[in-house]
Formats: C-alpha cells, structure tokens, sequence
C-alpha cells in the first residue's frame, strides 16, 4: 500500500480543524471494560467490520508515544497512529503520521471514556480531520458521508456492549 505523510496534530486540532465530528454514546458496560477493550490486541477490531486490524507497534504499558498501525474496511485505508494524550483509564489522543491515502494534511482522534452511572459509560469521540488544499472542496461535499461511516464504528462499539451483557 502507497504511504503519504501527514502533518501532526495536537489537542487544539480538536477544535480548529475544518471537519470535526463528534459522536456521543452509552455504552452497556462499566467504564473499566469500555476502556480494557480499546487497549485490547483487537481494540476497534472487535466491535465491528469498520476496522479490520489493529497491530500495536509499542510494546505495553502504553502511553504518550504509542504508536499502532490500523487497517479499516478492506480496500479503504492503513493509518499509522502516534498518541500525543494518554490518560490511563479514561482518555487517549492521536495523530495519524501516514496513510495509505493521499487526500488528508492532518488527522486526530480523541476517545474519552466516563461512568454515566449503572454501570454504564458515556463514551465520546472526537475526529478532526484537515484534507489537503486540492482535496478541500470534494472533502466538503462528501463530509456527510465520511461523518456517517465514522458513526457506524461508535454504533458497533454500543452494539458490541449491549451483546457482551
């Protein structure tokens, strides 16, 4: 697969980027579990066919510096992540160093993960995404439909709970 560099991104990318999707669900299962899953081997794998592959490249325990490699829906895309936020047990931050696509200048992702009571957790997701400047005006056109298949993957991890009661 072709590989193309990326500009890094911070926690401010969360707010600046020209495309920021967030999405919000409870998820039937107690903050520890939600969180035990995305630092799993499978992590992202496991709740659904959105990710096909997760391979961390750093060995445990993870922190800031992290880096994994993840394949998404076959045919669609390799990113290489380095996480820049690492806050065991509740929340973690990355920016993607390259993909395997040529249109994005910059992307990051923040998972952050909360007790919502009953042994439930809210857990939000951030994606900030900055296409590169001839990519731009097609990005903005089909934003709706990155934004929904983006949902799918939080859609899988709550359906994944709700199965695992």
């Amino acid at each position: 697969m072709p590989r193309f560099t990326l500009e890094s991104a911070d926690a401010d990318f969360f707010t600046t980027a020209p495309h920021i999707f967030t999405y919000e669900k409870r998820f039937a299962a107690p903050p520890e579990r939600v969180w035990e899953s995305l630092v799993s081997d499978e992590s992202l794998a496991a709740w659904g066919p959105s990710i096909t592959k997760v391979n961390w490249l750093t060995p445990r325990p993870f922190g800031v510096g992290t880096s994994r490699e993840v394949t998404l829906a076959p045919g669609v895309a390799r990113v290489h992540e380095t996480f820049f936020r690492w806050e065991e047990g509740r929340r973690y931050s990355f920016t993607v160093d390259h993909a395997s696509i040529p249109s994005l200048r910059r992307f990051a992702e923040d998972y952050l993960v909360e007790p919502a009571g009953d042994g439930q957790t809210q857990f939000t997701w951030i994606v900030a995404i900055e296409p590169k400047p001839l990519f731009a005006i097609p990005f903005k056109a089909l934003a709706p439909v990155v934004k929904a298949a983006f949902g799918r993957l939080a859609s899988d991890g709550q359906r994944y709970f709700a199965e695992q009661v």
